[in-house]
């Protein structure tokens, strides 16, 4: 599959991420169609075995999918599920995720690959800093749900984006079709995140200021606090290297930078720079 042509978010009217999230919520979850790891034949990846740094990527990706619960967890605990919208979204977010990950590990499991899964887990320094500064703010400020909106969307663009990378390196159709799937529920995901942080983020001047502050201040790659912080550079040295890892940073970065206050917010291709783990 050239390219990213199977992502239909990146042929968006919206200029480069498909972002306007216009169907109600009804509609919206009414698409959900879960991924189940039935489908994958096996015998695929007999025939065409994934290299090594495909099968370590994709433990990965399985371990922080099958991490939602952890995630859920403290979510449950904010004001966040106070939003009708929001309560109704995770249950389907959740859902739809755990699958995600269910379904890489059978790629795993096709290969023989011993990956180690555990979504509770001790949480690293860093993600126990997170949750305590996450519970304070929703305990004490009412505009919380747009930091969960916008770190959602950034996380759920960057985990959508590299999964389009991993298909595009490893070039393996069975791999390609699940992840295809995979990808347009995280699309939508993604799409339901924008949507509530463009509004919430609209409605105040202040809460744009906060929120940047705060992802500015916080904000690192899916997985960080979960794997350890040369898992997370690791990784993206696979799938972010070279120019066309380069330019798919810079489209997370050019999409998330359409929400209000975020014009010239440095984010990914910011992270990599600083962790020197991609070369331009």
């Amino acid at each position: 599959m050239p390219g990213h042509s199977r992502i239909a978010y990146i042929q968006a009217p919206f200029g480069g991420v498909w972002c306007g999230m216009n169907r109600t919520l009804p509609i919206y979850i009414s698409r959900s169609d879960l991924v189940v790891a039935d489908p994958i034949d096996p015998t695929a990846f007999v025939e065409r075995p994934l290299p090594e740094w495909a099968l370590r990527t994709i433990a990965y990706m399985s371990d922080i999918e099958q991490h939602t619960i952890a995630y859920l967890r403290e979510l449950l605990s904010t004001r966040a599920v106070d939003d009708p919208e929001i309560a109704q979204f995770l249950a389907c977010w959740f859902y739809e995720e755990s699958a995600h990950g269910r379904a890489l590990a059978a790629v795993l499991d096709a290969h023989g690959y011993q990956a180690t899964t555990s979504p509770r887990r001790p949480l690293g320094w860093r993600a126990r800093g997170e949750a305590m500064v996450i519970s304070i703010l929703s305990a004490t400020w009412p505009s919380f749900g747009a930091v969960h909106m916008t770190w959602g969307a950034i996380n759920e663009l960057s985990t959508l984006t590299a999964y389009g990378q991993l298909a595009d390196r490893a070039a393996h159709p069975a791999l390609s079709a699940l992840l295809s799937r995979i990808s347009r529920d995280e699309s939508r995901h993604f799409s339901f995140y924008f949507e509530q942080a463009r509004r919430r983020l609209a409605a105040s001047a202040r809460t744009r200021r906060a929120v940047r502050a705060f992802v500015e201040r916080f904000w690192a790659p899916v997985g960080s606090g979960v794997r350890s912080q040369g898992e997370v550079a690791a990784l993206a040295g696979i799938l972010f290297s070279g120019s066309d890892g380069r330019d798919a940073a810079r489209r997370i970065d050019r999409t998330i930078r359409r929400l209000p206050g975020f014009a010239d917010l440095p984010l990914v291709e910011a992270w990599l720079d600083r962790h020197a783990c991609v070369s331009a």
